[in-house]
């Protein structure tokens, strides 16, 4: 098991997936299952394309859209953003799981391993790795 610490700006999509297959290949594993946990509740992960910037930009305007920061929340003694955060982080999700074969994980051609940062400011995201297998 291992923790990955990520530094973030702000709301957005952060690829972490050279990070992670860094790991992979100094645990030196060669099949099984590769579970990533992030370990706060306003934030999140996902799989998503990497060749265009302009999914990320526009999954991040259409978290936005769909849980807006106007909304007369109870919870706001975190800041306006924190609740939003919250919501996003429960429609995404906050583990991923990811088959390993030959020490590699096995995403598609165009896929890539995302932190979601769902509130505004810099913070410091722990994500857990763990591998199961050989």
């Amino acid at each position: 098991m291992f923790e990955l610490a990520v530094s973030t700006s702000g709301q957005g999509c952060y690829d972490v997936t050279a990070a992670v297959a860094n790991w992979l290949s100094n645990t030196q594993c060669k099949n099984g299952l590769l579970t990533i946990f992030i370990r706060h509740t306003s934030a999140s992960l996902t799989i998503q394309e990497n060749a265009d910037p302009d999914v990320q930009l526009d999954l991040t305007d259409a978290l936005n859209t769909l849980v807006p920061q106007n909304q007369n929340y109870r919870h706001s003694c975190e800041g306006p953003d924190d609740m939003p955060a919250h919501i996003k982080s429960a429609l995404t999700s906050v583990s991923l799981t990811i088959p390993v074969m030959n020490g590699t994980m096995t995403l598609g051609t165009w896929q890539g391993i995302y932190l979601l940062e769902h509130r505004d400011s810099s913070h410091k995201r722990r994500l857990v790795l763990h591998f199961i297998g050989n």
